[in-house]
């Protein structure tokens, strides 16, 4: 499936695991078909949430195949292929392209930073190497450095990179780039929390970690403001915002995963260095879950 400018809710998918540690891909079937029962509008997978920093090449290949299989072209699937070193990044997005992926997500390189050139160059180079959108991935939390706003106005003229995953939480610098959004670049909230905030100011919707646990309902609140029905989506929005800001109660994926869990669906361990969600932080999880009706 082509990827143009999708608007909606992209789930940022976990990656089940077995109790060995290995890819459940049983049970990513059955996330999968969830996701796409529920209405999501496109797949991230091997993002933050996919826990790839921890699974081998030939792991992230494997369950890049494996995904496209099962959604099989009904909505579009994103693979996150991006490294702190650019030539790997190129390299994965190469393989990636080349086994069917409609889009790459491509993170800003971390640990060893760059400056704006450097940086520039790392996307772009990327870019210039596969023949499918790249989206930008903006998280200085977990990278230890933002892209800077000259470096986006920049690549958001790029034939080929098609939007930015805004991560930071920083409304400030989400209205710097807000003036490069248009037919050929998109603004994704990467934070829950403030999609509402991102859509209000031009973005097209949500690179979600909340829609692993309601997948329905975040393509809901996003389609109803995308459609006019602000009312209604700011009022569900809020109304689940407890439960979205809970999911990041310890380093994503832990609690996500403990929610899935929870729901009975399997979604299995973290890799070390994730570990256990502690008793304080899964007990109020818990708490949440039961007054949103999840358990």
């Amino acid at each position: 499936m082509k990827f143009e400018h999708v608007q909606g809710s992209i789930v940022a998918m976990v990656t089940p695991f077995h109790a060995d540690g290995s890819v459940n891909f049983d049970v990513l079937t059955q996330l999968l078909e969830r996701q796409i029962a529920g209405g999501t509008d496109a797949i991230l997978t091997l993002g933050t949430t996919g826990e790839s920093a921890a699974m081998t090449h030939e792991e992230d290949a494997s369950v890049v195949e494996h995904t496209l299989k099962v959604v099989n072209g009904r909505v579009p699937v994103i693979v996150g292929s991006g490294s702190n070193c650019t030539a790997t990044q190129v390299e994965k997005s190469r393989l990636y392209a080349s086994m069917g992926a409609d889009a790459l997500l491509l993170i800003a390189p971390y640990y060893n930073k760059a400056n704006a050139e450097g940086m520039y160059r790392h996307f772009a180079d990327t870019a210039d190497a596969v023949d499918i959108p790249c989206i930008l991935y903006n998280v200085p939390g977990r990278t230890g450095c933002s892209i800077p706003v000259g470096v986006v106005e920049r690549l958001a003229k790029h034939p080929n990179v098609a939007g930015i995953k805004e991560a930071s939480g920083d409304m400030a610098y989400a209205m710097k780039i807000a003036h490069c959004i248009g037919p050929d670049f998109a603004l994704y909230s990467g934070n829950d929390d403030i999609t509402i905030p991102l859509m209000s100011i031009g973005g097209s919707g949500v690179i979600s970690v909340f829609a692993n646990v309601m997948p329905k309902k975040c393509h809901e609140i996003v389609r109803e403001y995308l459609t006019g029905d602000r009312t209604r989506a700011v009022a569900e929005h809020l109304r689940y915002l407890r439960l979205m800001n809970d999911l990041f109660l310890e380093v994503n994926p832990i609690p996500v995963k403990t929610a899935l869990n929870l729901m009975g669906l399997n979604a299995g361990p973290m890799r070390l260095p994730l570990y256990e969600m502690s008793a304080e932080a899964r007990g109020k999880l818990e708490a949440t879950m039961q007054e949103a009706g999840l358990l």
